[in-house]
């Protein structure tokens, strides 16, 4: 089966280290949320961070094959991780206030993990978007970009 052509192969591979990296960062949310009692924004900010240093390692190596050097790339990396964090967590916080507001049903308890849910699933194509464009870029992308 071919995949379709607007699927990329570094999507894909962006995806298998999205998953681990959101697995890492999920985990360590969870249990700063539920185990340590560290608030919302520690603890998904902290989650993200760990989360983030692993990500910047396999997609600099793996997903972009990228030759950038750290100096050059890491400083990108993690100004498109803020970015993208305060965006998409700040977003994920609206849209749980929201759901809980419009569904009485909706425990009152369980908001910041909705949050996090939607946040995080933001924070993932946003991130690619971001990297993708910005931090990974190459001269070869740059240059066809200008054609």
């Amino acid at each position: 089966m071919r995949l379709p052509s607007w699927i990329e192969p570094a999507f894909l591979r962006f995806l298998l280290v999205g998953a681990f990296n959101t697995l890492v960062g999920l985990s360590a949310i969870a249990f700063m949320l539920h185990v340590a009692g560290v608030g919302y924004w520690l603890s998904t900010f902290l989650g993200n961070a760990i989360g983030a240093l692993v990500s910047y390692a396999l997609n600099k190596r793996f997903t972009f094959r990228s030759r950038a050097s750290v100096a050059g790339s890491l400083w990108k990396f993690f100004a498109v991780v803020l970015v993208c964090y305060g965006l998409a967590y700040g977003f994920g916080l609206f849209a749980g206030r929201l759901a809980a507001a419009a569904l009485p049903a909706f425990p009152a308890d369980r908001l910041h993990d909705a949050a996090a849910l939607v946040g995080t699933g933001l924070y993932t194509i946003a991130n690619y978007l971001g990297h993708k464009h910005f931090t990974f870029r190459t001269v070869d992308a740059v240059t066809e970009a200008g054609r």
